[in-house]
């Protein structure tokens, strides 16, 4: 009977103890968007090498996943079009490769690259691949959802949705992928 009392009760002493110092509220503490820095965000470039987002402090930011076999593929020529009319202004493209729709983008990292490089000239950053949706989606992609949701919730439908961040870090539009990047430009230069 003492056993039975111990194993009940020890569990729920310890709980009592570590609720009433307050050692349990990082656990039940809900992040709020707004205290998530974009700036402190980390991701890996395709070549594998970490970095921050604050590299990128005092930029307009366009944050897109991207993938290689995919009907808004092409959608690469205008982002590249974009970033070299605008990245002497202050506009930076990130684009996330990811394989969560339609299983299109299954290459590897290198051909990954190598298909941007050679097929569109890409020169903005590329990232690893990428989770966009999920429990396993990327930090960068839970924060910019969290602050750009729809009205069908905040998850990413597809390939090439767009999310752009203003030079302060604040993410500002959410860009679904049928819009071309051609028709966010006069968006896009107005907070340059």
């Amino acid at each position: 009977m003492k056993r039975l009392i111990r194993l009940f009760f020890q569990p729920v002493l310890i709980l009592w103890a570590l609720w009433s110092t307050g050692a349990l509220k990082h656990l039940f503490k809900k992040t709020k968007p707004e205290d998530i820095d974009f700036y402190n965000l980390e991701a890996n470039l395709i070549d594998g090498l970490s970095i921050t987002m604050d590299q990128f402090r005092g930029k307009t930011v366009i944050v897109v996943n991207t993938a290689s076999k995919c009907g808004f593929t092409p959608q690469y020529e205008g982002l590249e079009h974009l970033y070299r009319r605008y990245k002497d202004q202050g506009l930076m493209i990130l684009g996330f490769p990811c394989n969560q729709f339609g299983n299109q983008e299954t290459a590897d990292l290198k051909e990954i690259e190598s298909f941007c490089k050679v097929n569109y000239d890409i020169s903005f950053p590329l990232f690893e691949k990428t989770e966009v949706n999920g429990n396993q989606a990327h930090p960068v992609f839970k924060f910019l959802k969290a602050h750009l949701g729809t009205w069908i919730g905040s998850s990413i439908k597809w390939n090439f949705t767009k999310f752009v961040i203003d030079k302060n870090g604040k993410p500002v539009k959410r860009f679904g992928p049928h819009v071309k990047p051609a028709k966010m430009e006069k968006y896009i230069k107005s907070i340059l």
